[in-house]
């Protein structure tokens, strides 16, 4: 994956203080993880960094916009990203382990690759629902295609009071659908 040079910091070289780092992140990187729910993007991190004898510690801030695909009309929607997290690197020979907020490297490394965490912390800044700003997702998607037998079920249903959730907005949601199929015809 090319995209791991983008995203390292050759530390070796580095005395112990405080150093700082930008990187910018775009599309290639969730192409590299063939992320199937972000579409695109560009973020800027910022990553400000400690350095000691016996580990590094980073502050990582992500901010930006990812392109997702929208819950309620299927259309591109952009979705803002503001990610700030620490991540402690300690030098050992158990390089096994890594929780997110610990990472466990070689002493030997003279490079620390930030690109899976990087990626990570994108992936869980994203919102559960990634739905446009109210108005302004597109107004055909949103129209939802019944059949008029359906219709008439979910209508019985409503008369003999069989509860099925309709409030006010899904009633004149009803109705709306039951006229676009009347002039259909």
């Amino acid at each position: 994956m090319e995209q791991i040079a983008l995203y390292t910091i050759a530390y070796k070289g580095l005395k112990n203080g405080s150093y700082g780092f930008d990187f910018q992140v775009d599309n290639k990187l969730f192409k590299a993880y063939e992320a199937e729910e972000i579409l695109g993007g560009d973020c800027r991190v910022k990553v400000a960094l400690k350095r000691s004898e016996s580990m590094l510690e980073l502050n990582v801030d992500i901010s930006g916009e990812v392109i997702c695909e929208c819950d309620r009309c299927l259309e591109e929607c952009p979705i803002p990203i503001d990610y700030s997290g620490d991540l402690v690197v300690k030098f050992s020979d158990e390089t096994d382990y890594y929780d997110g907020d610990v990472m466990w490297i070689s002493p030997s490394e003279d490079m620390l690759n930030l690109t899976q965490y990087i990626y990570e912390s994108i992936i869980l800044s994203l919102p559960y629902s990634r739905v446009h700003e109210e108005g302004e997702c597109n107004p055909d998607m949103l129209v939802a295609e019944i059949s008029e037998e359906e219709l008439e079920q979910m209508e019985a249903a409503a008369a003999e009071g069989d509860v099925i959730g309709l409030d006010d907005f899904n009633k004149s949601l009803l109705e709306a659908l039951k006229s676009k199929m009347e002039e259909d015809k």
